[in-house]
C-alpha cells in the first residue's frame, strides 16, 4: 500500500523541477501558431545638449532591441548584428566601429555562448519584449539642427525667427516633431508664420510649441513668432533655457546597429 500511494502521489501531482527538464520559466510549452512570425525593433532615444554658439555640450543614445514573438514550441533563435558593432570588452575599434556601453540582456539570452563568441543566442517569450538594452557615449551630431535669432522693439515687441534642418540621409523621414521654444513670462498676443506644420502658444510652460508632422532629411523649415511684451521696461533676462526637440525618425538607428 505504501509503493501503491507513493505512485499515486507523483501521477496526480509531481512534476520535475525545470531545472532537470532544462525547461524555461519565462515561455510556457506548447505554444501554437497557424503562422510563426518573428518582428525586431530597434529603438534609440538621443539625449543631445547643444551650447548657443553650436557646440555638442553633451551626447548620449540609449537604444534598445524589441522582438514581438509568434512561433510555436520551443524555438532557439540567434540574432546577428551588423560587423561594426562592438561590445565593452572585445578591445580598441576602428573610427568606423561602434562601441556599446551598459549592455543588458533579456534573462532568456545564453551569456556563457555570449561570453564565448558574442553569438545572441536565447529561446524566446511568447510576444513582445525587450531582448537588450544598451548606451552609447559617442559624439553625434544634431539629427534636426536649430538656429534661432531673438530681436526686442523698444520693450514693447519680442521677435523670435527659428530654422530648422534635417541634418539626417534624405530617404529618412522625421515623424511627430515637436520644437518647444521658451519665451518671456510676460509674453502675450502671439502671431506665428510658419514654412511647415503649426504653432502655438503654451503660457502655463512659458513656451511657443512648433510642431511638424513630417520632416524629410535635408529638408529646412522656418518659424517667426510675434509676442508683445509690457511696455514697461524691465531688466533684460539673465539667462534663457535652451530649445527642446522631439521627434522620431522610423527605420533609422544613429549608432547604424542592423
Amino acid at each position: 500500500y505504501i509503493t501503491q500511494e507513493g505512485t499515486k502521489l507523483e501521477t496526480g501531482r509531481g512534476r520535475v523541477p525545470p531545472t532537470v527538464t532544462n525547461a524555461v520559466s519565462w515561455r510556457s510549452e506548447g505554444i501554437k501558431y497557424k503562422k510563426n512570425e518573428v518582428f525586431i525593433d530597434v529603438v534609440e532615444a538621443v539625449n543631445l545638449l547643444v551650447s548657443a554658439s553650436g557646440s555638442v555640450v553633451r551626447s548620449e543614445v540609449v537604444g534598445s532591441i524589441r522582438l514581438k514573438v509568434f512561433l510555436s514550441g520551443m524555438p532557439e533563435l540567434r540574432l546577428g548584428l551588423n560587423d561594426r558593432v562592438l561590445f565593452e570588452l572585445t578591445g580598441r575599434g576602428t573610427n568606423k566601429s561602434v562601441e556599446l556601453e551598459d549592455v543588458k540582456f533579456h534573462q532568456c539570452v545564453r551569456l556563457s555562448r555570449f561570453d564565448n563568441d558574442r553569438t545572441i543566442s536565447f529561446i524566446p517569450p511568447d510576444g513582445d519584449f525587450e531582448l537588450m538594452s544598451y548606451r552609447l557615449s559617442t559624439a553625434t551630431k544634431p539629427l534636426i539642427w536649430i538656429e534661432s535669432v531673438i530681436e526686442r522693439f523698444s520693450h514693447s515687441r519680442l521677435e523670435i525667427l527659428v530654422k530648422a534642418k534635417g541634418q539626417f540621409k534624405k530617404q529618412s523621414v522625421a515623424t511627430g516633431v515637436e520644437i518647444a521654444v521658451p519665451v518671456p513670462s510676460d509674453a502675450d498676443s502671439p502671431r506665428f508664420k510658419t514654412s511647415a506644420g503649426t504653432a502655438r502658444y503654451v503660457p502655463e510652460r512659458n513656451v511657443v510649441i512648433w510642431t511638424i508632422k513630417s520632416f524629410p532629411g535635408g529638408k529646412e523649415h522656418m518659424l517667426r513668432a510675434h509676442l508683445g511684451l509690457p511696455s514697461v521696461e524691465k531688466e533684460e533676462d539673465e539667462g534663457r533655457p535652451p530649445i527642446a526637440v522631439r521627434f522620431e525618425i522610423p527605420y533609422f538607428t544613429v549608432s547604424g546597429i542592423q
